[in-house]
């Protein structure tokens, strides 16, 4: 359990601060990124802290959707933003184009391997991938037609309201989800205790 806890709290706190790089490499952000941009733009409220009051508005959504959220789902809206938005104050925007990329690598890269820390933990889904399933399990449509038109809406909402669209969208559409794949099995909380229950103990080999 101190484990599992501790990779939580990891994994949204870099979560929160891979974001952040790839908003400071400047190149274009994910769309829900994108979405917390705009409102930033308009309302003059660091991007940290709207993305976790847009956190809290899409955990409302669940209600009808009847999803139950987790620990991890409450962590998540606490702590994304406030670790984004620190991390924004921490580190500045960066310049030219190939510090601009690294910068935004580095910021995809640290994403996925936050999300492989904070989803093996296995506390519950963020407020984001709640709204997927949830729409999934309401309407019936495939998981991949529900995330698209979520992230295409906010996206272009985002888009409009003066959020950072740019190759930085494209790569990281691209590059997460492969990320992910191999970054959830390596930290997968009931992986690894399954392993260890099925591993001989020293005093079981020593009996052999």
């Amino acid at each position: 359990m101190t484990r599992r806890v501790v990779q939580l709290l990891v994994g949204l706190f870099l979560y929160g601060a891979g974001c952040a790089l790839t908003v400071e490499a400047g190149l274009g952000v994910d769309p829900w990124t994108v979405f917390a941009q705009g409102i930033s733009v308009h309302t003059g409220i660091g991007i940290g802290w709207v993305t976790n009051i847009v956190g809290f508005l899409v955990l409302l959504v669940w209600i009808p959707l009847r999803q139950k959220p987790g620990i991890g789902t409450i962590a998540n809206i606490l702590l994304v933003g406030t670790s984004m938005q620190a991390v924004l104050w921490l580190v500045p925007p960066v310049s030219g184009v190939l510090l601009q990329v690294a910068v935004l690598l580095g910021g995809i890269v640290l994403v996925a391997l936050a999300s492989g820390l904070y989803i093996g933990a296995r506390f519950g889904p963020g407020p984001r991938d709640g709204l997927m399933t949830g729409l999934h399990a309401r309407l019936g449509w495939p998981i991949w037609a529900c995330r698209a038109s979520v992230e295409i809406s906010v996206l272009a909402i985002g888009w409009l309201l003066g959020g950072t669209v740019g190759i930085g969208t494209v790569l990281f559409a691209a590059l997460i989800g492969p990320l992910v794949h191999v970054a959830l099995p390596l930290l997968d909380t009931a992986r690894a205790n399954t392993a260890l229950a099925a591993k001989p103990s020293d005093a079981s080999v020593a009996r052999v």
